[in-house]
């Protein structure tokens, strides 16, 4: 037996359709098994707050070892997990192809999957993950739906904290009454002829729900440097890429839109398309979970192949074609968070290589988990833990003091914000951010594009 693991990481297909998956005893088992291991080792101790809770229950036992603790106290360990990734991707050494074959996130979700078999869930989430439905219709009534969840709104905000656990203080993304895909199709302009790259890519945007519903400007500021640097592009989007639906561990409804929308998007791969992605959730979802919960399917092994997150796409074509002149630096300074679902498909900082394109461009990166985990930064009984699990990435923000703040998540870079923001007041300090942004949204501005 080694001691860790030098090769890279491994993922098994997960076995969510098995009878043993969901058995109770094998479940307590292997939990018991890897609990035991992480005790032994503590490396992902300041990560995330499951593993602090983890340790804490087995310090305080009798014996200080996993044997005296109950099974169900391990609640508050799985609840904890926003299945970040890190821990499989950056600390464990014990993960596949190593023999102790430790894979955390995936059994934080098996545990998840057999709580909500059991009728334990939470139904403001499950309304939550509904992400299509929910765009649609609060799409139709935008300002309104935007006025209610405004966080100055106190009444309404408290209204909704006491009938749906969702925290007063979290903000909360606005929705559009027109799409990105509906903007997309009346856009001015077309492809630089004049670009390196011309007539040798071609792309297809991936809207994803909260580009299309929420933030149509990151789509539109993709749209329109893709065409700068000389690529032909159109904009799809045949449903969500279903992450919503893995934070509440329903594989199911994973798996549905995993073939669902990999169908749809094979005739686009087929015809030499390659799939971008402006949010890393989505391009976590196409390249590594979707092959892992509908294994053998080939619309969903070719669309892994063919994805790129945005910022993975610029820098690419920066390497094997070049940009066009024209980047300017942008004033202020840029902190570039390094999102956690962009960092879990082991590609590198390609947030941070994007920005550095610009000539003479400040950025300074962050790389720590933002906390904000989908819900978990919004509901009342998880905020707090989500609000102690990003002040690391706080304080490296508020001390590099740019202004500009930007994320390949967009929901933890306004998490980011709000929490820099609030460290700055404590201190009775002033921090220069008050806006989140998208990489993809700099590098626009920097071309002159917005």
């Amino acid at each position: 037996m080694r001691e860790g693991s030098l090769s890279a990481p491994v993922r098994h297909e997960i076995a969510w359709q098995d009878a043993d998956f969901l058995d109770p005893a094998k479940l307590d088992e292997e939990l018991r098994r890897v609990f035991d291991l992480c005790h032994t080792c503590r490396r992902c101790f300041n990560l995330c707050e499951s593993f602090p809770r983890l340790f804490d229950l087995i310090d305080a036992s009798p014996t200080g070892e996993l044997d005296e603790v109950k099974s169900e106290a391990f609640a508050p360990v799985i609840e904890a997990c926003t299945l970040c990734d890190m821990c499989f991707m950056t600390k464990c050494p014990y993960v596949p192809p190593h023999e102790w074959n430790i894979d955390f996130p995936h059994l934080m979700l098996r545990a998840r999957m057999a709580e909500v078999k059991a009728g334990k869930s939470n139904w403001t989430a499950r309304q939550l993950a509904r992400m299509d439905r929910n765009g649609r219709l609060a799409g139709a009534v935008a300002p309104l739906a935007n006025w209610a969840s405004k966080k100055s709104n106190r009444p309404a905000r408290a209204a909704m904290e006491r009938t749906l656990g969702i925290d007063r203080d979290a903000e909360l993304p606005e929705f559009n009454r027109r799409t990105f895909v509906k903007r997309a199709k009346t856009m001015k302009g077309g492809v630089n002829a004049a670009a390196p790259a011309f007539g040798q890519r071609k792309a297809a945007i991936f809207a994803t729900c909260f580009v299309n519903y929420n933030k149509p400007p990151i789509g539109e500021a993709a749209l329109k440097v893709l065409n700068k640097i000389g690529v032909e592009t159109l904009v799809e989007y045949p449903g969500c890429c279903g992450m919503p639906f893995l934070e509440q561990a329903d594989l199911a409804r994973v798996a549905e839109q995993a073939r669902t929308v990999s169908a749809k998007l094979r005739p686009l791969i087929d015809a030499g398309y390659d799939i971008i992605t402006p949010i890393a959730s989505c391009g976590l979802m196409f390249k590594f979970e979707w092959p892992l919960i509908v294994p053998g399917d080939e619309n969903v092994k070719a669309l892994a192949q063919a994805t790129f997150d945005i910022d993975e796409y610029v820098v690419d074509v920066a390497r094997k074609h070049g940009l066009p002149e024209g980047l300017k630096p942008i004033e202020g300074g840029v902190s570039v968070h390094l999102a956690c679902h962009a960092r879990a498909q082991n590609v590198g900082p390609k947030a941070a290589e994007m920005l550095r394109l610009i000539p003479g461009q400040k950025v300074d990166v962050i790389e720590r988990c933002a906390g904000h985990g989908g819900t978990f930064g919004v509901l009342k009984e998880t905020r707090v833990c989500a609000v102690k699990v990003g002040t690391p990435a706080f304080r490296a923000a508020l001390k590099a003091n740019n202004a500009h703040l930007v994320s390949e998540c967009p929901l933890a870079a306004q998490h980011l914000v709000a929490g820099t923001m609030a460290l700055a007041a404590g201190k009775g300090e002033t921090a220069n951010v008050k806006l989140a942004e998208h990489p993809i949204e700099l590098l626009a501005q920097s071309y002159g594009l917005l």
